[in-house]
């Protein structure tokens, strides 16, 4: 097709912290590239990006040579970077992270190492040097990570919308599209408009794997969307900045921890409970559809069989805010029942493998005159400055051989 025939060069569906990063790294990388973003919702960052607990995270959870480890480090440091130069709230904090039980120190030792091993200065605690970052805070041991931070992550988006120079389209909720090898992609919105482009690139978060099957390509992995429940602190003034307790590295959730925000409050949390639907952000908002999908998946029922006890644990905690508030207690005594008052919830997009693995870190995939972004969970925002880099690197890769 002649050039005049496309509405773009790139058609980026999700206007999330991803989508937006990609449109931005590509009219930076290849200036005159023309970029369309389309977004279901009437406004960017409405998802994962806008509803997570705003921390730049360091690095130091993830696996030494993974690109959630270097892309969390590189990251972390260019957003605070971008924050500074275009006045975006955010904070470098730091954060501790606790040990309450003698079975945890081998963990919290083994982050150390981790840490170390990807760069990020870390700082051992005993009890007592606890009390130096956060007095009402109570463990056995504990590391401090100098680096983390936090930041307003949909002022992010918005600036990387506004600055990206692509064409920006809300409410443009992606039915169908057709894609062909020799000529291009042409993508048809609810609202009946049509969209032509040289090639696509899928960030479209909770419905990734779904937009790839759209496309004709068949992911590996499918979304199964866990929803993460949060309180806010009503006395904010128990916490000085951030509190993580020590995670389990069986699964890729940090767990109930502590977070000051840009704002001054607290948020608690967040669990990890199964959600009824891709958007289901409370118990009851169920779609039939898209849990039949989750349930035909073996990897959900995998992960069902071979985690029920920590999933039971975690149920509890959504059921029952005394048990979510005798988490807390592990790390901060001091809180009561009383102090947690209810936060709007986020749901996290975890790929799943067939097998029940739960997919460990970012995950790209190509097709024809296509890029798919699969798995891009939390660090993501704080990664999403080198992840868009990455995208937009393919993307543009694809476009050259077209």
């Amino acid at each position: 097709m002649r050039r005049g025939a496309y509405d773009c060069d790139v058609l980026v569906i999700g206007g999330g912290i991803v989508g937006l990063s990609t449109a931005y790294a590509i009219t930076r990388a290849a200036p005159g590239t023309r970029v369309t973003v389309l977004e279901k919702e009437p406004g960017p960052a409405r998802h994962q990006t806008g509803r997570n607990s705003g921390v730049i995270h360091s690095g130091v959870y993830y696996r030494p040579g993974s690109l959630k480890a270097r892309y969390a480090v590189r990251g972390a440091a260019e957003m605070v970077k971008f924050c500074a130069e275009y006045g975006i709230e955010h904070a470098v904090t730091g954060k501790l992270i606790v040990a309450t039980d003698r079975s945890e120190l081998p963990r919290l030792h083994a982050l150390v190492q981790r840490g170390r091993e990807n760069g990020i200065p870390v700082r051992e605690l005993g009890a007592a040097q606890i009390a130096e970052y956060e007095p009402e805070v109570r463990g056995l041991a504990a590391i401090h990570v100098a680096t983390t931070g936090i930041c307003d992550f949909t002022g992010v988006a918005r600036h990387l919308a506004e600055a990206s120079g692509a064409e920006i389209r809300y409410g443009a909720r992606v039915v169908r599209i057709d894609r062909r090898p020799e000529r291009g992609v042409a993508v048809r919105t609810a609202g009946g408009d049509v969209v032509r482009g040289r090639m696509l690139v899928n960030c479209a978060g909770l419905y990734c794997d779904e937009i790839a099957r759209l496309t004709g390509d068949e992911p590996e992995a499918r979304i199964v969307p866990f929803r993460g429940e949060y309180y806010e602190l009503a006395r904010p003034g128990l916490v000085r900045g951030l509190v993580y307790p020590v995670p389990d590295p069986a699964f890729p959730f940090l767990g109930v921890h502590l977070t000051k925000g840009i704002d001054g409050g607290v948020h608690i949390g967040p669990n990890a409970v199964p959600a009824l639907a891709r958007e289901g952000y409370g118990w009851g908002v169920v779609r039939p559809r898209e849990l039949a999908g989750t349930l035909a998946w073996p990897g959900a029922w995998r992960i069902a069989g071979r985690h029920w006890r920590y999933g039971a644990g975690e149920l509890r905690r959504s059921l029952s805010k005394g048990a979510f508030a005798a988490a807390v207690r592990r790390l901060l005594p001091a809180v009561t029942d009383d102090d947690l008052v209810a936060a709007a919830p986020g749901v996290r997009a975890q790929a799943v493998l067939r097998d029940g693995t739960l997919v460990d870190d970012f995950l790209f995939r190509e097709g024809a005159r296509a890029v798919h972004v699969l798995n891009a969970p939390s660090p993501a925002a704080t990664a999403s400055l080198p992840i868009g880099r990455e995208v937009a690197r393919r993307a543009l890769a694809v476009l050259d051989s077209a």
